[in-house]
């Protein structure tokens, strides 16, 4: 059992790993964009903006439904952040129980 579980945490963690970087990529393209650094005129800015908004977004409205309003100041990303690392940890120490 070994052989089909550990590749599949690994593979999981790895997934969770990527989608981290969605996550951090989305928050700092969103300061870019808010202090008007990038040109979202641009094309390909637009794109990739929209790509890591649709990638991000129905996750952070979840966690957004639970967090008490702070007057502007949104930390679901970070909260994000906590979660998928808290779960990559865990199935990396279950992968490492299971060698």
């Amino acid at each position: 059992m070994d052989i089909i579980f550990v590749p599949l945490l690994k593979l999981l963690i790895t997934i969770i790993d990527l989608y981290l970087w969605v996550v951090i990529i989305h928050i700092i393209m969103s300061w870019l964009v808010n202090f008007n650094l990038i040109n979202t005129s641009n094309q390909f800015v637009t794109v990739v903006n929209n790509f890591l908004y649709a990638a991000t977004e129905p996750v952070l409205q979840r966690i957004r439904r639970f967090m008490p309003n702070l007057s502007g100041l949104d930390l679901s990303p970070l909260v994000l952040i906590f979660a998928l690392m808290y779960i990559s940890h865990v199935l990396a120490s279950l992968a490492h129980k299971l060698m």
